[in-house]
C-alpha cells in the first residue's frame, strides 16, 4: 500500500515546489511509483515538469468538480516511473465554490485513495495557504514534509504549519503523521543557516531529516528547462542531496509504518 505525502509550509518561498518535483523524482530515480499532485493554483510544479498548462485537457480541478476523473486527469510518464496530476488557475475558486460542499474537506481523499495500490509515493505540492486546499491535502494524506528555508523568519512559518496539522488531526484526520522537516536553501558558510537549524533542532521535538538541500545555481535553474534537477543536472549537490533525502524519506517510512 503506497504512502500519500503532503508537502506544505504556508510561508511561500520555502522549497516547497522544488522539494515536490525533486523528491518525486529523486524516489522514481530509486524504481519507486510516483504520483505528484499538483495542488497549487500557480501550477509550478506542473510547469517544472515541461507541461505546458495552455495545452492541458484535465486537471486536478475537473477532477474535484467532477468534470473528469482521476484516470483522465493523471499525466503518465512525465519522467521514468514518475506520472503527474496538473493543475492551473482554476483551482483558486476552490474555497468559493465548495463552501457549501458536503465533505468539501474529504474530497481529495476520495480521488486518492483508490490510487495507493497503484503507486508507492504520492506526493501532494499544497499552496502556501491555509484553506479549503491545505485541509483537503492534508485530509488525504498519510503523512506530512515541512520545508523550511534557512532564513530568518522559518519559526515563524513553522509554527504555523504545525498549529494546522494539529487542527485536521483533532478534526479531520487523527492518523496523520508528521514525517518531517526538511531545511531548504542551506548554505554552510553563512552562520544565519546554522543558527536556523540549531533553533528549530531545539525547540521542534520531532523528525528532522538530516539531509539539508543546500543553495545551488543548477537547483534554481533546473524548473525553467522543465526538468527535475536529476534530470538536468544530475551530479550537482542538488541532486545528490535531493537523493539522500529520498533514501531518509523511504528508511523512516518503514520506522514510520512498520
Amino acid at each position: 500500500m503506497g504512502r500519500i505525502i503532503a508537502i506544505t509550509n504556508q510561508k511561500g518561498g520555502v522549497g516547497k515546489t522544488t522539494t515536490a518535483i525533486n523528491l518525486g523524482a529523486a524516489l522514481a530515480e530509486a524504481n519507486q511509483k510516483v504520483l505528484i499532485v499538483d495542488f497549487d493554483p500557480q501550477g509550478n510544479a506542473t510547469s517544472g515538469f515541461g507541461i505546458e498548462r495552455d495545452e492541458i485537457e484535465h486537471t486536478i480541478y475537473g477532477a474535484l468538480t467532477g468534470n473528469c476523473t482521476m484516470d483522465e486527469a493523471i499525466l503518465e510518464d512525465v519522467n521514468d516511473h514518475l506520472d503527474m496530476v496538473p493543475a492551473d488557475m482554476n483551482l483558486a475558486a476552490t474555497d468559493q465554490e465548495f463552501v457549501d460542499v458536503d465533505g468539501k474537506n474529504e474530497i481529495l481523499y476520495k480521488l486518492l485513495t483508490p490510487y495507493r495500490e497503484k503507486y508507492d509515493y504520492i506526493l501532494i505540492d499544497c499552496p502556501p495557504s491555509l484553506g479549503t486546499l491545505t485541509v483537503n491535502a492534508l485530509t488525504a494524506a498519510n503523512s506530512v514534509i515541512i520545508p523550511i528555508q534557512c532564513e530568518y523568519y522559518a519559526l515563524e512559518g513553522l509554527n504555523q504549519v504545525l498549529n494546522t496539522i494539529r487542527i485536521v488531526q483533532e478534526g479531520l484526520n487523527p492518523d496523520l503523521v508528521m514525517e518531517g522537516i526538511v531545511f531548504t536553501m542551506y548554505d554552510g558558510r553563512n552562520k544565519l543557516s546554522q543558527q536556523v537549524v540549531e533553533t528549530v533542532k531545539n525547540n521542534f521535538n520531532g523528525n528532522i531529516y538530516e539531509t539539508l538541500i543546500p543553495r545551488n545555481v543548477r537547483l534554481a535553474e533546473a524548473p525553467s528547462h522543465g526538468m527535475p534537477i536529476t534530470q538536468y543536472e544530475s551530479s550537482s549537490s542538488g541532486a545528490e542531496s535531493y537523493r539522500l533525502l529520498a533514501a531518509e524519506v523511504m528508511s523512516k517510512g518503514d520506522a514510520i509504518y512498520g
